[in-house]
């Protein structure tokens, strides 16, 4: 749905992945199309809709302006130090979130975009073209634009369009998989199926774009456990992404999933539980060269990531590691990785640290009993 609207400044979404973090963000739709996920509380009453391509590309002349002035300035230089390019608030044609958006970009290394939100490639594929090819025009050193996609929007994209995307300079997309197990994504709602999930992901590497797949350990709860991590395993594959990023279930408030678990529809599996399923997930991954990536605090354990199939020895090692401590030990490293404090299991030999985390246990009352509700309401705040 296109809105017809006058403009009204640069924009920026919510929510963009942590390896965006220092993108310069255009804003191409906005919320999500779909918007039904169980599990995301990000859009919920939110209404979706397309910008047009004359908005997109006056937030990209409007960044640019502002690019050009900090680079003659010389750039990499300390905010008090640009604040004279600001734009008054009275001056005509000024907009200081385009401003400050060049700021933050700047304080990187300006060569990479990412377009928001939730499923850019959902525009009409001339449309993003002409987006894509504004980029390049107003910015051509960028080595990498980036997008979120659904599945289903991919895989009604023809071939042609996808190549020419990756020809305009969009070269990689973020697909949240989430699960390749059909009960799954049927019951949280993802509106798709593997089949689906499994030929978008083909596409994508077809038409010559890096592809980052997410799945989410937890997600099938207790009773579709092992159905996740063999389906998602399974689908992964078949696809073989140039990245599989771990994203563990966190469920907050008020999302349709809460609503689950509150009716007993939906049984929540413990960290522990999930470390296990972890295994399962990774164990079955076989002939392919992905990389899998674990940089979200959600996420139990950092160290789970490396190449396939090289690292995939190391990787299984860290879990069983921690699967093989007790139950005190366990729940330390828990506390300890949610509140920053470990990254890796080892960690917990790490004197300062390790009393800090027994510390919280202390002040908070958290027992191996009652470790994972404590969990879960830290984790919501991640969300």
């Amino acid at each position: 749905m296109k809105q017809n609207t006058a403009y009204q400044g640069f924009e920026q979404g919510p929510i963009r992945p942590p390896s965006e973090a220092r993108s310069l963000l255009i804003r191409v739709t906005r919320n999500c199309p779909w918007n039904r996920c169980a599990f995301c509380p990000v859009y919920k009453g939110s209404r979706f809709s397309l910008r047009s391509v004359e908005h997109v590309v006056r937030d990209i002349d409007a960044v640019h302006r502002y690019v050009e002035k900090l680079r003659r300035e010389g750039g990499d230089l300390p905010m008090a130090k640009v604040r004279h390019l600001a734009p008054d608030p009275s001056e005509a044609g000024g907009d200081m979130a385009a401003f400050q958006a060049a700021v933050h970009w700047s304080l990187g290394s300006m060569d990479s975009v990412f377009l928001q939100d939730a499923n850019s490639l959902i525009m009409p594929p001339k449309d993003l073209i002409r987006v894509l090819d504004h980029l390049k025009k107003r910015f051509p050193w960028v080595r990498r634009v980036t997008s979120y996609a659904r599945s289903h929007t991919v895989a009604r994209i023809s071939d042609d369009y996808l190549s020419e995307m990756a020809s305009a300079g969009l070269n990689r997309i973020h697909i949240g998989l989430e699960s390749g197990s059909d009960r799954v994504l049927k019951k949280i709602k993802k509106g798709v199926d593997k089949a689906t999930q499994i030929k978008a992901g083909q596409k994508i590497k077809t038409a010559g774009m890096e592809l980052s797949e997410y799945v989410m350990p937890g997600l099938g709860g207790r009773s579709l456990s092992e159905e996740h991590a063999a389906e998602t395993a399974d689908a992964l594959n078949q696809i073989d992404p140039d990245f599989i990023r771990l994203r563990t279930l966190a469920v907050p408030n008020g999302s349709p999933l809460a609503e689950q678990i509150a009716a007993g529809e939906f049984e929540k599996m413990t960290d522990v539980e999930t470390a296990a399923e972890i295994r399962r997930f990774i164990q079955a991954l076989e002939g392919i060269t992905s990389r899998i990536v674990s940089d979200h605090i959600l996420n139990l354990f950092e160290e789970v990531e490396g190449r396939l199939p090289e690292d995939k020895p190391r990787m299984l090692d860290a879990l069983d590691r921690f699967l093989a401590l007790d139950a005190e030990e366990q729940m330390l490293y828990q506390v300890g990785r949610r509140l920053g404090l470990f990254s890796r299991i080892d960690d917990l030999s790490l004197d300062n640290r390790r009393r800090r985390a027994e510390q919280a246990c202390r002040q908070f009352g958290i027992t191996p009993s009652n470790v994972d509700g404590a969990i879960d309401d830290l984790m919501k705040q991640f969300i």
